[in-house]
């Protein structure tokens, strides 16, 4: 509930002043509802005791009738703006927690992203955030609405009626309604959170169908992946149903209160008709109110229902959403200068076992450094530390006198450049995939990039910058992929330049040659490489194993 809760100050945070005024347009909703159904009890109960009485021609029947029908078109009225204001504020609210959803989902630390898959951010965009609709609309605004007219209705009651009639009334919708949602609740909270569960399964398994269709028809697989993807939505929809269901009770249950607590406010009504401590007009008052607040506990249905769903879905939003950073006050401007890893210490992943201890190293401008050792001994984690991307466990890395991890974001990427084992292509052309690193680029700049990543030739036989490069790079072969990717960082001319097996899937000869390419585009850059390749170790000047 404290993510909920949570979720719900963003909303209001966001549109205050359009829901307050839905809130209190809902409450109008409620209490014109109640004192129409009750009016209109009384008034149709008092004429016909006043024509038994032989007293109807003087009953004024010109006040209470105008009243009823200022009643009925208020309500109507009122429903309407709430309705309007709650649903704008809501979706104008959820808009703005999408794309802080987004800013975070993008600044979050590197291992984050590393596990986080495309499915899944996807749903946390779409399905989570339209989820959390509900926190107003069904949760906290009808609740607030429902029982600030049962508070009122009860000090009217009392006031008009009596004491006895207001506390049955209040107290039977009250508690009832509170059993019945918290029964609900315990049951659909579980049952949602599987149903959540199981679409997330349905997603990622069929997005991963879609990307991988003609790799799992390759093999032969591919029947096999749909019908695991079906097997997934079977699931999905066999508790949806049971959720369905428990929804449907808990509407039966609810209804059924509204009976009980009806027929006991008609019971007690005549009884004290009959005693005469209560005329029988105000006796139908009081039913036909009661009728009416039934009103203000029908959204607790479809609230129980939902949250479990809502309050998942607000678990991750919320700690995913974006935090403003914090302010640094005189955060030191960072200008170039060597890379110094001074006795640095690194663990593996977020635990307290290290994989590098110790280590220093210098690596000057215009110099090439190789890493190399084992696979796992740490060469692309240290590439990630000097990127300020995995946390130091001891020592500091430094570039020129500024130490890395005091430094803004955006003055550190203006420094650093990190060439991953695997970096993202999005669909466009080539110009377009060059351009995203340095928009300002002349093509004239973009083609003596590609030629120094040996891909100039290539493009220029298809269609030049305007060479289509499919969705995630796929009408490019792994190595262009792999080239294509390096002449991008390559474009931000940075100060230091981090690359992971940056001549994965090409030929030595190519692979020295873009090597040669690399240098003779930055010459002046400081070039860290985790060397996978001995055509790598070959380029580099200096080479430091690890172990």
């Amino acid at each position: 509930m404290k993510a909920l809760w949570q979720i719900f100050r963003r909303i209001l945070r966001e549109q205050r002043v359009s829901l307050i005024r839905g809130a209190f347009l809902g409450f109008v909703v409620l209490a014109m509802g109640a004192a129409l159904l009750g009016l209109s009890g009384w008034f149709i109960t008092a004429a016909a005791a006043a024509g038994l009485a032989g007293t109807g021609a003087i009953f004024d029947v010109f006040r209470p009738s105008a009243m009823v029908r200022f009643l009925a078109l208020g309500r109507a009225a009122a429903r309407y703006g709430e309705r309007v204001l709650t649903h704008d504020a809501t979706l104008r609210a959820l808009q703005s927690l999408r794309l802080q959803l987004m800013e975070g989902l993008m600044a979050a630390p590197y291992h984050r992203i590393t596990r986080l898959r495309g499915a899944q951010a996807l749903n946390r965009l779409t399905a989570d955030v339209d989820a959390l609709d509900g926190v107003s609309l069904r949760l906290v605004l009808p609740v607030l609405a429902g029982v600030s007219g049962q508070v009122v209705a009860f000090f009217v009651l009392w006031w008009l009626v009596g004491l006895p009639m207001a506390a049955w009334i209040f107290i039977g919708f009250v508690a009832g309604s509170g059993v019945i949602f918290w029964r609900t609740a315990r049951k659909t909270v579980r049952l949602s959170r599987r149903a959540e569960a199981a679409g997330q399964a349905l997603r990622a398994r069929l997005i991963d169908l879609i990307r991988a269709r003609r790799d799992l028809a390759v093999y032969g697989r591919l029947q096999d992946q749909v019908e695991t993807t079906l097997e997934a939505e079977n699931r999905r929809l066999a508790l949806r149903r049971q959720q369905d269901r428990a929804e449907r009770r808990a509407g039966g249950a609810l209804q059924m209160l509204g009976v009980l607590v009806s027929a006991g406010a008609l019971g007690l009504g005549l009884s004290m008709a009959q005693s005469g401590t209560l005329a029988p007009s105000f006796a139908a008052l009081a039913f036909f109110t009661t009728l009416a607040l039934a009103e203000t506990i029908a959204p607790l249905r479809r609230a129980a229902s939902d949250l479990g769903r809502m309050t998942e879905a607000a678990r991750r939003v919320a700690r995913d959403v974006a935090v403003p950073p914090p302010m640094l006050q005189g955060a030191p401007m960072m200008h170039g200068g060597p890379l110094r890893i001074q006795s640095v210490t690194l663990n593996r992943g977020v635990s307290a076992v290290p994989m590098i201890e110790h280590l220093s190293l210098a690596v000057m401008p215009g110099e090439t450094v190789a890493l190399t050792g084992p696979s796992g001994v740490g060469k692309s984690t240290l590439l990630l530390a000097v990127a300020g991307l995995h946390p130091v466990a001891k020592g500091r890395i430094m570039i020129g006198d500024t130490p890395v991890l005091d430094c803004e974001e955006a003055v550190l990427r203006k420094v650093v450049t990190l060439l991953p084992q695997r970096s993202a292509l999005m669909t466009g052309s080539v110009a377009d995939a060059l351009r995203l690193a340095a928009p300002d680029s002349d093509d004239e700049t973009l083609w003596q990039v590609l030629e120094a990543v040996q891909l100039a030739s290539v493009m220029r036989a298809r269609q030049g910058l305007e060479t289509p490069i499919g969705v995630r790079g796929d009408a490019l072969s792994g190595g262009e992929s792999r080239r294509l990717a390096l002449a991008r960082a390559m474009l931000r001319r940075p100060a230091v330049l981090l690359l992971d097996e940056p001549t994965e899937g090409l030929d030595d000869t190519t692979a020295m040659r873009v090597l040669d390419g690399v240098r003779g585009f930055l010459p002046h850059t400081a070039i860290l490489i985790a060397a996978h390749r001995e055509a790598e170790v070959e380029f580099a000047e200096r080479i430091v194993p690890l172990m």
